[in-house]
């Protein structure tokens, strides 16, 4: 495979992942229902798994906004996304794995699931990120030539003029 489609599919893998975390975490979890004294009739509460654990939503958003870094950076900021990735789905999959007993078993486990892809991409990312290429050149700055370098009495006057100097 080459190197533009492993990066593909990580981006796409962990924005997969982390969506299915997302959506799966803001479903009913766990139906708690509070006895009140009479003549209150009892409290029925839904409780969804990023009400169960608020933590659990920020780090698939994390994991989202990873999808995007992979993208944009190369290098060891690619790498450290990565590591990010993989520590952020680790946390998603330990987190939703810790409610299996008191919630139902179908919301936490596709929570785990929509992790452990986010924390396969991270590796992936990790173990193959530096073979992939980086965003086109037109997004880097310019380089300033060593004989095109303008003097602070050139600016000004470009700048009287109505130029960008800066171009």
């Amino acid at each position: 495979m080459s190197p533009n489609r492993v990066r593909t599919l990580a981006v796409v893998a962990c924005a997969a992942g982390a969506g299915l975390a997302l959506f799966a975490a803001g479903r009913t979890w766990l139906e708690v229902t509070v006895v009140r004294p009479a003549p209150l009739p009892p409290l029925h509460q839904a409780k969804t798994g990023a009400a169960l654990m608020p933590w659990l939503s920020a780090l698939a958003l994390v994991a989202l906004a990873g999808a995007g870094a992979l993208l944009a950076s190369r290098g060891p900021v690619r790498a450290a996304v990565g590591v990010l990735l993989t520590v952020s789905g680790l946390g998603v999959v330990a987190g939703a794995l810790s409610r299996l007993g008191t919630a139902t078993p179908a919301w936490p486990l596709l929570t785990a699931l929509g992790g452990l892809v986010v924390a396969g991409a991270g590796a992936l990312t990790i173990a193959r990120g530096k073979k992939w290429p980086g965003m086109a050149a037109r997004y880097d700055r310019p380089s300033q030539k060593s004989g095109s370098a303008r003097s602070e009495a050139q600016i000004w006057d470009a700048l009287d003029r109505g130029e960008d100097p800066t171009r």
